[in-house]
């Protein structure tokens, strides 16, 4: 029993080593894509490092894009805040990934907004 979980803490570690020799390359801005659930319409935002945008009544702000190396769209994470102008209230704040929208999405009755990309130039 002490093996295996010898085994799996060292397969771990190893994983863990081998993802950090990539290198994470920080992109000048993302492609994100809105959906407004109430009309169902769908609008693609791009925004630059530190700009931010109104979509609907949310503000998007972004604070940076990384991506891996080689990698701009699929694994790209993005550090989003998006405020609700209506209220005021911060409705979203951490950071989005590409490749798995739903693991940190924003949850909001009528907008969704996920990332699709990292801008490279």
């Amino acid at each position: 029993m002490m093996r295996i979980l010898t085994g799996a803490m060292l397969a771990c570690l190893a994983g863990v080593a081998a993802a950090q020799e990539n290198a994470v390359e920080i992109g000048t801005g993302v492609v994100l894509r809105g959906l407004d659930k109430v009309n169902a319409s769908v609008t693609d935002i791009e925004l630059q490092s530190g700009q931010s945008t109104e979509y609907g009544r949310l503000t998007v702000s972004l604070g940076e894009c990384r991506y891996p190396e080689g990698d701009a769209a699929g694994d790209a994470f993005a550090f989003l805040t998006i405020t609700d102008t209506g209220s005021g209230d911060e409705v979203f704040s951490g950071w989005m990934v590409a490749s798995s929208p739903a693991l940190n999405p924003l949850e909001h009755p009528r907008y969704d907004v996920w990332v699709l990309r990292c801008k490279t130039g």
